[in-house]
């Protein structure tokens, strides 16, 4: 009855780490770039501490511990994908924090990074967070300038 009150809801994501926000579209992999997983942005990592982006349950934590994913309550899957090609480093410099299944909120540790043996090891920091299933997505509004707001989100209702 009330029903055309409701508002869609909307998610505000943190960046997983301290650093300079860069757009989705210049992360050299083209899986990335091309928005083939889904829409997001990219952070150049200053900090060696990943933490979600918001409150949610995590979802997958890759064997590698180079990518994680979250889903929140509305059932928004978010991807936080640590370097470019690190998975090729079969885990060594990534310290897993959190388990699967763990409920956390905005802020909570989740991966820590050695940003200096990624690139001593010839790799991009470069990390995209990416909404997984954009079916979901009504708007996305992205911010290249503050951390602590770099998407919101409009999910569906």
């Amino acid at each position: 009855m009330l029903s055309f009150f409701s508002k869609n809801k909307e998610i505000i994501l943190q960046a997983p780490f301290q650093g300079k926000i860069v757009d989705i579209e210049e992360v050299s992999d083209p899986v990335f770039s091309s928005k083939m997983l889904g829409d997001g942005i990219a952070i150049r990592p200053s900090s060696n501490i990943a933490v979600a982006p918001c409150d949610g349950k995590i979802t997958q934590i890759f064997a590698t511990n180079h990518a994680f994913g979250i889903t929140t309550k509305e059932g928004l899957e978010i991807l936080v994908h640590i370097g470019i090609d690190t998975v090729n480093l079969k885990g060594k410099g990534f310290t897993r924090l959190v388990e699967v299944g763990t409920d956390v909120k905005k802020g909570t540790a989740i991966i820590e990074v050695d940003l200096d043996y990624i690139e001593k090891s010839g790799k991009d920091t470069i990390t995209p967070i990416v909404i997984t299933n954009m079916d979901k997505v009504e708007s996305i509004e992205k911010s290249l300038y503050k951390n602590e707001e770099i998407l919101k989100i409009k999910v569906k209702k």
